[in-house]
């Protein structure tokens, strides 16, 4: 797929992205060295220093050595936490078994619920090199829109082998609650919305919310879900763009797997999207040859060969649960907890987004 230029500057830009250390969330580097001893694996932080990985918004993550291997430490934000959010132990449960049948899964090493060590759980996970690709295209495929269609193709066929696991056959046949999914998911980011508003939603939130609980489809046979699958979780082959590795399993569960798909839908911008929608700035994908999301949608009917007739309320519901995350990390901002100036935007981005959502469940836009 690419040039040996183009995969050298690639290998490049592979580098891992790091915080500078006086920005780094320092953890107790010693009391973790002390816990991982009592279970027969070597840290050593004074020789191989921690390195703390830069981007998200969410967990911290941390280049370790462990045993004299790089591993990835992974623990929830400092502070409190919502009940369910930012769960390594359901990523540990996730990634110490998928593997097995999905090779893009990176094994789980080991977690820990005690809170003492570090201040709240963690697990640390197989580290692959590779590069991902953001919210920009990346300098090192400039005028290679050829690549975008590729990726595009990458991403259904990822997930439809993802998807294409049995649950039993990896010890997950009793994770999650696939029953009831689509339902259980409007009411609780209904919920979600008007408690990061403080009981004031806009208006579009509120109108979307009636939309999904009046157009409520039956869940689809069940599969896994990875429940936030998009480009910049997908690690690349720097040489190639070939998949070496799927990360952030901390909402995987068992549901319908279209809901997977929308997921990946309401991350995927197109040129006449409305301003929220470019701002989002979540994957390259309004230009540099990506597919239309109706392309996308009709390529992975074909290759997993499911029925897509309800597919609209996935959508929505995709788009809405987006909204409803930014409002809450906008939330943190207005509320004081974070101090974090690119939540500032959020707030127009949230009713925004939502307003789009509700042009689309009112078929205005797709």
């Amino acid at each position: 797929m690419l040039s040996a230029e183009a995969a050298a500057r690639a290998r490049r830009a592979a580098e891992p992205n790091f915080l500078a250390p006086e920005a780094e969330t320092v953890q107790n580097w010693a009391a973790l060295a002390a816990h991982l001893a009592t279970h027969g694996l070597r840290f050593e932080p004074a020789r191989d220093r921690p390195r703390q990985f830069a981007g998200g918004f969410g967990n911290l993550n941390y280049l370790i050595q462990l045993d004299g291997v790089p591993a990835v430490l992974r623990r929830p934000p400092m502070g409190d936490i919502p009940p369910g959010a930012n769960d390594m132990k359901r990523e540990d449960r996730i990634l110490s078994r998928l593997w097995r049948a999905f090779p893009l899964a990176p094994r789980s090493l080991h977690y820990s619920p005690d809170k003492e060590i570090l201040g709240n759980h963690f697990m640390i996970m197989e580290y692959r090199a590779g590069l991902t690709i953001g919210g920009t295209w990346p300098n090192f495929l400039a005028g290679r829109d050829d690549i975008g269609a590729a990726l595009g193709t990458m991403l259904v066929d990822t997930l439809v082998a993802f998807h294409a696991v049995k649950p039993a056959d990896v010890e997950l046949g009793e994770f999650g609650r696939p029953e009831g999914f689509l339902q259980r998911a409007v009411a609780g980011w209904r919920q979600r919305m008007v408690l990061s508003c403080d009981d004031a939603p806009p208006a579009a939130g509120v109108a979307v919310a009636d939309w999904l609980e009046a157009n409520q489809v039956p869940d689809g046979p069940p599969t896994l879900l990875h429940n936030d699958f998009k480009l910049d979780n997908v690690l690349l082959n720097s040489n190639n763009l070939t998949p070496v590795a799927v990360l952030d399993w901390d909402q995987g569960t068992r549901g319908d797997p279209l809901f997977d798909l929308a997921t990946l839908l309401s991350y995927w911008t197109e040129p006449d999207d409305p301003p929220a929608m470019h701002e989002l700035r979540q994957m390259p994908s309004a230009g540099n040859g990506f597919p239309k999301r109706e392309e996308i949608v009709n390529l992975y009917a074909e290759r997993s060969g499911r029925d897509i007739s309800n597919f609209l309320f996935h959508r929505v519901l995709a788009l809405f649960k987006l909204g409803v995350i930014f409002m809450q990390i906008y939330a943190q901002y207005r509320r004081g907890t974070s101090s974090d100036e690119r939540f500032r935007r959020f707030g127009d981005l949230t009713v925004g987004l939502m307003t789009f959502a509700h042009e689309v469940a009112m078929r205005r836009a797709t």
